[in-house]
């Protein structure tokens, strides 16, 4: 099953990564922390882990629920969560895999589970959004929306002594902002078509895409909304929207991944694929932006003027959304298998092939890749461990 094969030269860890390609050094400041415990890692949705990964991964452990595991796992102090298809958010233990709770809903739970301080937040395709005990499981509160919820939540600091604010989108068409600790609803934001993706976070401004077609900028304080952009006919954007020095980049079913210029409200450039649209959400770095097509591709394109800098072909469209660790980049397709390529020329450095489509992006904390997949399983890779006591 796994595909190994010679993998690059390292390049830097953590911070500084230096391509010897010709073009400058990368030195980014990192937003995310040693835990993942939203989608993406952080509330731009840049897809970048913190330290490295080894050149080879095995499975360190599996967890088994009873349905696809297409939500995207997070982690935060130990602990990874998780949502099924089989109607249950999980908490598993983070070394072992085993389960410390489940906590059932009345439907699929596809979204990304998102830890803010105590509390788990997580949507399900029942139209309820819960917030959970991080630590038990017990029910804080819970929302019902008018349809269901696929999307992660993000959230937003309170005005002074003002608890955080969670928002979220809905199948309703709403982008809904409640209080964290309460579940108050602060204000409700209405588009045209189904909220999919997660809405990301730039200061006092709340950025996502909706199969409206248009690219929403909101204010967080208020839900109205700052600007709107109209993408064109067809370009319905189901996935999350990254942001990074200013600009939102992000794939629509128009068949283009786009960045977006937010200040002056225009399309900067625009990378097309005659026939197939882009649905995964990008992991942007300082050079370059990196994003999953249906066209059964993973995309590299230089930041500045989209211009392609590699691409890898997978057998199966890449919804899922690739996460750039160190000197790699991890992806899982929906030809069963998780790749891991290099940063610097996406060559393949490693593979392994679960049998089943992976559709979940995967969370990557402490050197481990935890990816969830449609035959039920919830897989954790690491370095080999050399008495090979992985399971």
């Amino acid at each position: 099953m796994k595909q190994p094969i010679a993998a690059g030269t390292l390049l830097a860890a953590a911070v500084t990564l230096t391509l010897s390609n010709g073009r400058a050094d990368i030195a980014r400041p990192m937003q995310a922390t040693a835990d993942w415990p939203l989608y993406r890692g952080d509330t731009a949705l840049t897809g970048i882990a913190q330290g490295t990964l080894t050149d080879e991964l095995e499975v360190h452990w599996t967890f088994e629920a009873g349905g696809a595991i297409a939500s995207s796992p997070v982690v935060s102090n130990g602990r990874v969560y998780v949502g099924s298809d089989d109607q249950n958010v999980y908490c598993l233990d983070f070394e072992t895999g085993e389960k410390v709770w489940a906590f059932p809903t009345e439907d699929i739970v596809e979204a990304p589970p998102m830890v803010l301080g105590d509390k788990v937040y997580v949507g399900s395709s029942d139209y309820f959004f819960y917030a959970l005990d991080a630590k038990t499981g017990e029910l804080a509160w819970k929302k019902e929306t008018d349809d269901k919820i696929l999307g992660s939540a993000s959230w937003v600091p309170g005005v002074g002594d003002a608890a955080p604010s969670v928002v979220v989108g809905s199948y309703d068409n709403s982008l809904y902002c409640f209080d964290a600790e309460t579940g108050e609803q602060r204000w409700r934001y209405e588009t045209g078509n189904y909220v999919n993706g997660t809405p990301a976070i730039l200061d006092d401004r709340i950025v996502f895409g909706g199969c409206d077609a248009i690219l929403h900028v909101v204010s967080a304080a208020t839900g109205k909304a700052a600007t709107q952009l109209e993408l064109g006919q067809e370009c319905h954007v189901a996935g999350s929207v990254g942001l990074d020095d200013g600009k939102a980049f992000f794939g629509h079913y128009g068949n283009a991944f786009v960045c977006v210029d937010l200040e002056g409200n225009k399309i900067v450039w625009e990378y097309t694929h005659p026939r197939q649209a882009f649905f995964s959400a990008p992991a942007i770095l300082p050079d370059r932006v990196i994003f999953g097509g249906r066209d059964k591709a993973v995309h590299c394109v230089q930041k500045a003027d989209g211009e392609e800098l590699w691409k890898f072909p997978t057998r199966r469209k890449v919804d899922a959304s690739p996460v750039v660790c160190g000197d790699k980049v991890v992806f899982g397709s929906g030809d069963g298998r998780l790749y891991v390529l290099s940063l610097e020329t996406g060559e393949l450095v490693w593979s392994y092939d679960v049998g089943r489509s992976i559709f979940s992006s995967p969370a990557v904390v402490a050197g481990r890749v935890l990816v969830g997949a449609n035959d039920g399983k919830l897989y954790a890779f690491g370095a080999p461990r050399q008495n090979g006591d992985g399971k």
